[in-house]
């Protein structure tokens, strides 16, 4: 490969809208590695539901774009799909809960499950890579942007629940990315604005956040995302991502697959690393994928002028190019292995694992406080706090389960970084932290917003099932693994 060509061959750009064919010309321009899709590529029907015809016809020529010059592994084509919050895909495809809810269910074959049904429907549509497990160790409300998307605020459970779900993706013939390389769970400031600072030391690290990083590599995990966060131990003032120190530890931990960079068009790149310059200094650092940078073309003459100035080794692409090439290369057999027709798995219909993600909700669904036994409400609950479409749900699932709605105890329902609840029941939604200092004398966490969910909370209120969750992780002074017997 020529410079050139090596130089897309690192580069995992985006772009805006659903002009499908103005960005295949891109990729086969600059030899791109591929594209990840985002929530405003997803093309959508009549009735605002993805098309799932119309996406895999987008995949399709992605794939087809980033081989056009002549190499003979596949593309990337990527997501973001974790469940919860972090979702690019809705509906017919399954709705999952937080990655939270595996963690509160405690069981690692419930994951590798969930995981295996959640990519074997991206599968066919043409994604071979979904930019999760987050294996980060949230440290509770002081975390703003892991939150629920971490498994556990525990290091063993998170590793463990980690490489049970990266398995059960690459079951279903899609590469998983575990991150965000060293811990995004114990910073107190989003990497999507800017840089966070993670004082901690490196013993304090290796105890901690890189816990879980270290089990997933044991375990043979393909791809590893650092993120944009400053270790005070390692390189201060230096995004991870752009850090030859924390390559270096990562290395240190036995990783010898693709490291990928969190999207470099986030503020806290963006703001220190203008144009195209935080792509070489990437690569030079120890990164093999980068991951979309702002402006793609500015990136990819930026390498090549780095490598003809001598500031980014040949080598160290080379080195780069040829990792990204291995890792597809070997995930083109592994899904071959698995039963498959032209390198792409069988899969499963859209839709196909809402019975599943109603199986992890109802294995999660954690009672922090109150009864933990027989009804918790009598025939009718009235109904506050949520979306329109929480209520929406809540009151299907109450009809389904025999619950009457509007009378009879206060049901506050608290949503994504929704504040502290009063009524008699205060239900979170999302990361369960309003609930340590909500009033309500009842406090459950149910840890996802899907119609499942709904169902799962439903059959505890009335009675008609237990609550088997535990909470993983500390919320306000309810330790973790707070919960029903």
């Amino acid at each position: 490969m020529s410079v050139e060509q090596k130089a897309g061959q690192v580069l995992m750009p985006w772009y805006s809208g659903t002009n499908v064919e103005a960005h295949a010309a891109t990729i086969e321009r600059l030899h791109l590695a591929g594209s990840i899709i985002m929530g405003d590529n997803v093309p959508l029907d009549a009735n605002g539901q993805v098309n799932p015809a119309a996406m895999t016809a987008i995949n399709t020529r992605l794939a087809h774009a980033s081989r056009a010059d002549g190499r003979p592994w596949p593309g990337l084509i990527g997501v973001d799909q974790e469940g919860g919050i972090v979702a690019r895909l809705g509906t017919p495809l399954t709705e999952w809960p937080t990655p939270m809810s595996y963690g509160a269910a405690g069981n690692a074959a419930l994951a590798k499950e969930a995981a295996h049904g959640m990519a074997a429907e991206l599968a066919p549509l043409g994604f071979n890579v979904d930019f999760a497990p987050d294996t980060d160790v949230t440290i509770g409300p002081a975390d703003p942007t892991i939150g629920a998307r971490s498994m556990s605020g525990n290091p063993d459970t998170a590793g463990a629940l980690g490489i049970s779900f990266f398995q059960g993706m690459l079951a279903a013939g899609v590469l998983p990315a575990v991150k965000h390389f060293p811990g995004h769970g114990s910073v107190a400031v989003d990497s999507h604005q800017d840089l966070p600072v993670q004082p901690a030391s490196l013993d304090e690290l290796k105890a901690r956040d890189w816990k879980p990083f270290q089990a997933a590599i044991a375990a043979g995990a393909p791809m590893v995302m650092t993120g944009h966060i400053a270790v005070a131990a390692l390189e201060p003032g230096v995004p991870a991502s752009l850090s030859r120190p924390t390559y270096a530890a990562l290395r240190g931990l036995g990783f010898n697959g693709v490291a990928i960079t969190d999207a470099l068009n986030m503020g806290a790149v963006q703001k220190h690393y203008p144009g195209g310059s935080a792509a070489p200094a990437a690569l030079a650092a120890g990164a093999d994928l980068l991951l979309m940078p702002a402006d793609v073309g500015l990136a990819h003459a930026a390498i090549v002028q780095a490598v003809a100035a001598g500031s980014l080794p040949a080598e160290r692409l080379t080195e780069a190019a040829q990792r990204v090439a291995t890792m597809l290369t070997w995930r083109g057999r592994l899904a071959a292995q698995a039963g498959t027709q032209a390198g792409v798995p069988a899969g499963a219909a859209p839709g196909s694992g809402s019975e599943l993600s109603g199986r992890v909700s109802a294995a999660a669904v954690t009672v922090v406080s109150g009864p933990c036994s027989g009804p918790l409400v009598p025939g009718s609950v009235q109904l506050a706090g949520g979306s329109p479409q929480d209520r929406a749900r809540f009151e299907a699932a109450a009809a389904k389960a025999g619950l009457a709605t509007g009378s009879g105890p206060l049901v506050t329902l608290i949503g994504y970084n929704g504040r502290p609840a009063g009524g008699d029941i205060a239900v979170a939604l999302d990361a369960p932290w309003p609930l340590g200092a909500s009033s309500s004398p009842t406090k459950i966490a149910l840890y996802g917003r899907t119609q499942g969910a709904f169902d799962a909370l439903a059959n505890v209120l009335s009675g008609k099932a237990a609550a088997p969750g535990k909470l993983p992780a500390a919320v306000g002074t309810f330790p973790a693994g707070t919960g029903c017997p």
